[in-house]
């Protein structure tokens, strides 16, 4: 298989593969080839292809839809326009025979972002909606090109619409799936096209709802879409295909030492993803541990590379596998009025809820809830509506330093010599959540970096594992960043 690994330990034998290219897989004509390549390595072999749009579209289009939206109109065009040409370019440098068809399908595409952002200009104000049907056209369009350029390679490469087949909520900007029809859907389109040899190609991240509203499934939405997609035709294996060699013990723009982690269960991956770790979309897991289908995220630039392995089951024989922080997040304290106290805490947790203001931790004792969100922005809505029921007070820039390895809370001395090393950085609060696999303190955001060294060394210096001699600088333990 060319150097790509091979499923391990009770994995079952990928006689299905979906294989996922990212932003930066993907990002210009040399991106391009490289996917090409690793697609037709696998032979006869049953394969979906998922693609992000190409690098920094999805954030440029943002970008123009809010420009426009204050009324920078000649910005957010002349973004467009920039965006257009750098697809007619690679295009022109990939294509021959199709290559008409494709520019053509482009013009389109940009005619119609053109006409939305006008349309966000006029009505002064970019709406969830809006923002949905603008940023999708870039998973649109790079499946497309991506399908055209493996047909002309000799796969039979068919384009699939992943928005007519993922069908979610109205929950705009960050949707989640519909389950049954989204994978009956996925099953009546998917599966006679692998059967009859061809190569489905859909853009990732895409979706709509039910009437056909345009929507996202968030931001690293194009890992879930192949997630879905692996699920509902009993895959064999997923496969995540990035700029890094895989999921890293930290993030080496933080350690230098940080070292590539071979094996994680499915559990581990998920904490460390919740935890902000620039790893895979938090819900990617969630359908590939309902079928106990092996993820493995690999290299694009180094195909031959092992990648990182994430399965049902693992012994690693290390307590901590990896140290992450996930930054942007807040202390809260909520001081229930007297009248509010038999019900408080789901008075409270209703609140959060209602305004998708996501809860890291929560504790409570008598007329007092503390919580840990990563939504600030919601805060001030939260506040309001808890109006005459509690008061609420916050403070921003504050990070979430987190271990993940199996039992981790349970291992003597860890805690011990996790607080000896940080003692002197005012840790706040002590986390230990719900899971085992997770020890985690907060501490002033300014601070996350040093916290992170610290316990890195500790845990990791002593390993002989050795480290990738070409690590790249977004590595896939990086937290606070967008990812695609």
């Amino acid at each position: 298989m060319n150097g790509v690994p091979r499923a391990q330990g009770n994995a079952r034998p990928p006689d299905a593969v979906v294989m996922k290219f990212g932003g930066t897989s993907v990002e210009d004509a040399a991106a391009i080839r490289r996917m090409v390549r690793i697609v037709q390595s696998r032979g006869q072999a049953r394969r979906a292809v998922v693609v992000s749009a190409l690098a920094k579209v999805t954030d440029q289009l943002l970008s123009a839809a809010e420009a426009a939206a204050q009324g920078q109109v000649e910005y957010s065009t002349a973004t467009l326009a920039s965006l257009k040409l750098r697809h007619q370019a690679i295009a022109s440098e990939l294509l021959e025979a199709s290559r008409g068809e494709f520019c053509k399908y482009l013009d389109s595409a940009f005619d119609g972002l053109t006409a939305a952002v006008c349309g966000v200009a006029a009505a002064g104000q970019l709406t969830p909606r809006a923002q949905d049907a603008i940023v999708s056209v870039g998973e649109h369009i790079s499946s497309r090109l991506a399908a055209a350029v493996l047909r002309e390679s000799g796969v039979n490469a068919v384009h699939v619409d992943a928005a007519a087949c993922i069908v979610t909520d109205s929950v705009h900007t960050q949707a989640s799936p519909l389950p049954d029809v989204t994978n009956e859907n996925l099953q009546s389109v998917i599966v006679p096209l692998l059967e009859a040899g061809a190569v489905p190609v859909l853009g990732g991240f895409i979706a709509r709802t039910q009437d056909g509203t345009p929507t996202t499934l968030g931001r690293g939405g194009s890992d879930f879409t192949a997630a879905l997609v692996g699920a509902a035709v009993k895959a064999g294996l997923i496969e995540i295909w990035t700029d890094v060699d895989g999921i890293m013990t930290s993030d080496p723009k933080v350690c230098s030492d940080a070292r590539r982690i071979s094996h994680m269960s499915f559990e581990e991956a998920a904490d460390l993803a919740h935890f902000g770790a620039k790893v895979l979309h938090p819900a990617t897991l969630l359908p590939a541990m309902h079928e106990n289908i092996p993820v493995h995220v690999l290299n694009s630039r180094n195909s031959v590379g092992e990648g990182t392995q994430i399965m049902a089951r693992v012994n690693s024989g290390s307590v901590v596998r990896a140290v992450t922080a996930k930054r942007g997040v807040a202390a809260v304290e909520v001081e229930l009025a007297a009248s509010a106290e038999p019900e408080g805490l789901r008075l409270v947790c209703s609140a959060f809820d209602r305004h998708h203001c996501p809860v890291e931790m929560v504790s409570a004792s008598r007329g007092r809830v503390s919580l840990v969100v990563g939504a600030t922005s919601a805060l001030p809505r939260v506040a309001a509506d808890l109006h005459g029921i509690a008061s609420v007070t916050w403070e921003n820039h504050k990070a979430l330093v987190c271990l993940v390895g199996e039992n981790v809370r349970r291992q003597p001395g860890v805690a011990s010599r996790v607080f000896a090393a940080v003692s002197d950085l005012e840790v706040r609060v002590v986390c230990q959540g719900g899971s085992d696999r997770t020890l985690s303190f907060l501490v002033d955001e300014s601070k996350a970096e040093e916290s992170v060294r610290r316990l890195h060394a500790v845990f990791f210096s002593d390993r002989k594992q050795p480290v990738s001699a070409k690590l790249n600088s977004a590595a896939l333990c990086q937290a606070g960043e967008t990812w695609r």
